[in-house]
């Protein structure tokens, strides 16, 4: 039995960690204003300082020193869910509805450039969250032994440099990456009952805090072989994030007090016993690979298309390593992810009404990577569609650009509902989110 227990507890916390997984999972491609405007389809024009994430090879082709600072502000309207879960009642059976508290986090970006006039040479420096998440459901809710609420904070500096071929009209460049990342996470752990009787039981509270600093790479190619045509290319590699921090497990139950190895004899209702724990594990941000084509058949008119592949398959497992010896059940139990390499397709546009004044609309359908057998509430996922519109206002020495998204979340319908681990539900997920985005650019 105390087996049974140990392996129950284990397979209901990971898929709650396995959310330090979904930071990656949730990359966000809205780090410019201009380019979110037109559906993130950026990488051949690449015309502003944001072109250090969308391809650090356009900042070989800007003029002078440019800063442009701005923001993302995802407001996430609350996932809904209508189905069963192991914990909805009646041994999993009883249909609930519940709803992910509303939510809003912010993704600020500040891009550097600067072109040497003595050498064909761009220096840039970004400073942007590519990764961040935040889903938070009722502490009640029929998902809390797999997710309470989780946050993900990353921060990434992205060093560049590139050089310009003036006779090809090529321009080439390579970068870091270097990500900081601070997660938290809480969980309510279960364990189900005896074989057949389709019945739960709570452990405790389970929390995790860790962060993570790690390096990779990144490169690009920028050609305009005609005035009226631009190809580009940019690869960002992938980023083992070594994450450590501390897990703490509250037991508020006998079967609790089990998993750590104390006895329950002597314990009541009202006990409770908290483990500290060192923890540990590594998660393999995925590379992406943007390739894009810009045309200009006329001088206020631009249309550009991008296909960008994120290799999500390097999230095929999650292990986590406890160091305290009460703990030590929880080790070499990996969980398995499975997700999968996908396309994001992108097509956008700009139209210059006035000599000051662009408007701009863009529309981006995204795959998602995330199986059947693995999708829960942690990271609700599903095919996306994208819309886009925006402004552009500048002079010489200015701009200020504004977009606005909406992304709708194909209805999600899963039936992975698994009442020996307490994992999964059978149902459907829906989702929307609402994107607005802001920057503003000088150039010296």
């Amino acid at each position: 039995m105390k087996n049974k227990l140990v392996l129950a507890c284990i397979l209901a916390v990971l898929p709650g960690t396995a959310s330090l997984a979904l930071a990656a999972g949730l990359k966000v491609n809205e780090q410019g204003a201009k380019a979110m405007a037109m559906g993130n389809a950026f990488t051949a024009q690449a015309d502003d300082p944001s072109a250090l994430f969308y391809n650090p090879a356009g900042i070989a082709f800007l003029k002078g020193t440019q800063a442009s600072i701005g923001s993302t502000i995802i407001y996430v309207p609350s996932s809904e869910f209508t189905g069963t879960t192991p914990l909805s009642g009646n041994g999993g059976s009883t249909p609930v509805y519940e709803k992910a508290k509303n939510d809003i986090f912010i993704a600020p970006a500040v891009y550097v450039t600067h072109s040497f006039e003595s050498a064909p040479v761009s220096i840039g420096l970004a400073i942007n969250s590519i990764y961040p998440l935040a889903k938070s459901w009722d502490d009640s809710s029929a998902f809390r032994n797999q997710i309470m609420n989780i946050a993900v904070k990353p921060v990434n500096f992205q060093p560049t440099v590139a050089y310009r071929f003036d006779d090809w009209n090529l321009g080439v460049a390579a970068g870091l990456d270097i990500t900081h990342a601070i997660v938290t996470m809480q969980t309510a752990p279960n364990v189900a009952g005896a074989a057949g009787t389709n019945s739960a039981y709570e452990l405790g509270l389970m929390g995790l805090d860790g962060t993570a600093t790690d390096v990779g790479w990144n490169a690009g190619l920028k050609w305009k072989p005609i005035p009226s045509l631009s190809f580009g290319a940019a690869y960002r590699s992938e980023i083992s994030l070594n994450i450590s921090g501390s897990a703490n497990f509250l037991a508020t139950t006998p079967a609790g007090f089990d998993i750590i190895g104390m006895t329950t004899g002597s314990t009541s209702s009202y006990s409770r016993s908290r483990v500290v724990s060192t923890v540990s594990t590594t998660i393999i941000l995925p590379d992406s690979l943007g390739l894009g084509v810009a045309w200009q058949p006329t001088d206020k008119f631009t249309l550009e298309f991008d296909a960008e592949r994120t290799g999500w398959s390097s999230m095929d497992k999650l292990e986590f390593k406890f160091d305290n010896t009460q703990l030590s059940s929880f080790n070499n139990k990996p969980k398995t992810l499975n997700w999968k390499d996908v396309w994001c397709y992108k097509v956008g546009g700009q139209y210059a009404l006035t000599k000051n004044l662009d408007l701009r609309a863009g529309y981006m359908f995204d795959k998602n990577p995330i199986p059947d057998s693995t999708l829960g509430a942690l990271l609700p996922d599903s095919d996306r569609h994208s819309f886009s519109i925006g402004q552009g206002i500048h002079n010489d020495h200015f701009s200020l650009d504004l977009a606005y998204m909406w992304t709708h979340f194909v209805d999600r319908t899963v039936n992975n509902q698994n009442m020996t681990d307490l994992l999964g539900e059978n149902g459907t997920f829906k989702s929307d989110v609402h994107l607005f985005g802001a920057s503003v650019t000088v150039k010296f």
